[in-house]
């Protein structure tokens, strides 16, 4: 154990000397109070040292312990439902130590150590065993089956392997390793936060992750395994943006960072989740969900700590083979607590006041994202899909956490508060927003949803864009200077925005619809347009065009139930059809 003492106190940042022994990143505890740090950034014996928590009252001579480990987390049965903070204490064991307010120097175990858990052994004596098999599995809730894995760096054989309830703590198996020694499993590892847990190959992402938003899911899906930016000004929408991908996106566990949100935001987020009802197993969303709150008046340190935190618990379920939905907000905050600490270390500022490896960080993090092979014998897949908000100042996208984050993922779903303003949800503009997975998703939704699907969205996208050209001539000349056609493709596109794009989160159908349905939904919207387009050669006229009884039907097929959509957007096709036909005979007669 190494002992220094304090020389210098810079809000969050200490400086002791006496820290020869001690190496980068280790935790160490600061004072009598025993604050908890981390080193990062060691000079001779002087160690830099980030505080995690309030350092009001402590001075120079007072000690400091290094731990001699690395900032970690505690890995287990007894993560999915519970709330900790930035740093992996939960916060309803502090609620009930301390009160609601966070004292400091409080110690609390990640993972409760009395609870009992039900082992069920998968393997038996003599079975060979090798890092990352699983050997037991645990019912941790009603939705999620905990799988006890073997650690990483040991393989041999199961010497001994018990059943019935034990502690985290307590060995449920006993392996043999190839030098003859006896090792102890138990159901707890630990892992460090700054560190990816390893895996045998990362494999090109190939599957959608289906959101049930369509605005995603159409125009800029994001595939199983990847990384999405959510940029945004205040009040257009992140968080909602982000809830809902929580709660509907095809994934079987989901953490959530609140990363230095605003403290009424964050309480939201932590009363809504249990609330809400997982729509595939009809229990509470938090039987799947673990939440990490780290508000914007906690110390800036465990900030930045808090985003390694869900990534490390986010890769341990994808080590046991399930896919992960990890939702960062927001990755601003996480680099403004970078640029404080770099500014109190005296680093050189690189762009904005941010240090210069803003980018290699972001990056670092994005990176652990990702669909994979994993380690052990069965060769099982497992995914991590990243989804981060960025709270870009005045909503200026060119700010550098925004361009280092687009340098990186593949999905930009860019909000705009015009949209927010004029209460279209979710306000992501398709104007700017891109997706780079989709060419590579076509193939399995081709196969799956429907053969035509990418000539409809890429026949979609064009009726949009025509719109915003032929916006800029009706405010200058008026509607009635554009051709019958153009003001049908102006009709078109706003059908496509109203009825299509808009979405009611709060509405029970509404809120959620499968890849049939938007393939369904779209096609409808633009037999309209082609049809109508038909009707216009043949002579129709355009207003009795736009009248069409049947115009409303289309509109309203958006809150026809899953069950339905196949009868009932048939018969409104097969109106449509027939209110032409009437059109273009009368027409020609």
């Amino acid at each position: 154990m190494n002992q220094g003492t304090i020389v210098k106190v810079s809000g969050p940042l200490v400086l002791a000397e006496g820290m020869r022994n001690a190496n980068m990143f280790d935790v160490v505890r600061v004072s009598d109070k025993r604050l908890i740090g981390e080193i990062i950034e060691m000079h001779g014996d002087r160690a830099s040292i980030q505080v995690y928590e309030e350092t009001a009252g402590l001075g120079p001579g007072e000690p400091v312990v290094s731990t001699g480990a690395p900032l970690s987390v505690e890995l287990g049965p007894g993560l999915i439902e519970m709330m900790f903070d930035g740093i992996q204490r939960p916060l309803e064991e502090m609620r009930k130590k301390v009160g609601s307010n966070i004292t400091r120097g409080i110690e609390v175990n990640s993972i409760d150590r009395e609870r009992k858990w039900k082992f069920q052994p998968v393997v038996k004596k003599g079975d060979k065993v090798i890092s990352g098999d699983i050997i037991g599995k645990v019912q941790e809730t009603v939705v999620v089956e905990h799988r006890v894995m073997i650690p990483y760096g040991i393989s041999g054989t199961i010497e001994d392997i018990y059943e019935g309830e034990f502690k985290v703590e307590d060995t449920v198996a006993k392996v043999k390793k190839d030098n003859g020694e006896i090792v102890d499993v138990t159901m707890l590892q630990k892992w460090p936060v700054r560190k990816g847990r390893p895996y045998k190959q990362k494999l090109t992402p190939e599957k959608p992750m289906v959101t049930g938003q369509r605005v995603i899911d159409t125009l800029f899906p994001i595939a199983r395994g990847g990384v999405a930016a959510v940029p945004g000004p205040f009040g257009s929408g992140k968080t909602v943006v982000q809830h809902q991908l929580a709660k509907w996106a095809d994934t079987e566990i989901v953490v959530y960072i609140g990363c230095g949100e605003r403290g009424n935001e964050m309480t939201d987020v932590l009363r809504e989740f249990p609330e809400l009802k997982d729509p595939r197993t009809g229990e509470s969303l938090m039987k799947r969900t673990v939440l990490i709150a780290n508000t914007s008046d906690m110390p800036v340190a465990a900030r930045e700590a808090s985003i390694y935190t869900g990534i490390t618990i986010a890769e341990y379920f994808r080590d046991m083979g399930y896919n992960v939905a990890l939702m960062a907000d927001s990755t601003s905050r996480w680099a403004e607590a970078l640029r404080e600490m770099s500014g109190r270390l005296e680093e050189m500022p690189g762009e904005e006041g941010y240090p210069a490896y803003l980018g290699s960080r972001i990056a670092q993090f994005y990176e652990r994202a990702g669909h994979v092979i994993n380690h052990g014998n069965d060769n099982r897949e497992g995914s991590i899909s990243a989804i981060g908000a960025v709270s870009p100042p005045g909503g200026d996208l060119s700010e550098p956490v925004t361009q280092a984050t687009l340098r990186i993922v593949k999905v930009f779903w860019g909000l705009d508060s015009a949209l927010a303003y004029r209460r279209h949800f979710p306000a992501i503009n398709w104007l700017n927003s891109y997706s780079l997975y989709q060419d590579r998703l076509t193939e399995w939704i081709n196969q799956n949803v429907a053969r035509d699907w990418s000539q409809l969205r890429s026949d979609a996208m064009k009726i949009l864009q025509e719109e915003a050209e032929l916006e800029e001539i009706v405010r200058l000349v008026g509607i009635d200077a554009l051709s019958p056609v153009d003001r049908l493709t102006m009709e078109a596109a706003k059908s496509l925005r109203e009825d299509y794009l808009h979405q009611n989160a709060f509405h029970d159908i509404d809120t959620y619809t499968s890849l049939h349905k938007q393939y369904k939904m779209l096609k409808l919207i633009l037999a309209y347009y082609y049809k109508g387009k038909k009707a216009l050669e043949e002579g129709a006229d355009i207003n009795e065009l736009f009248d069409l009884p049947v115009r409303e039907r289309i509109g309203r097929a958006k809150y026809t139930a899953e069950n339905e959509v196949d009868t009932a957007l048939s018969n409104i096709e097969n109106e449509l059809n027939e209110q032409i036909e009437a059109l273009v005979s009368k027409e020609g007669e």
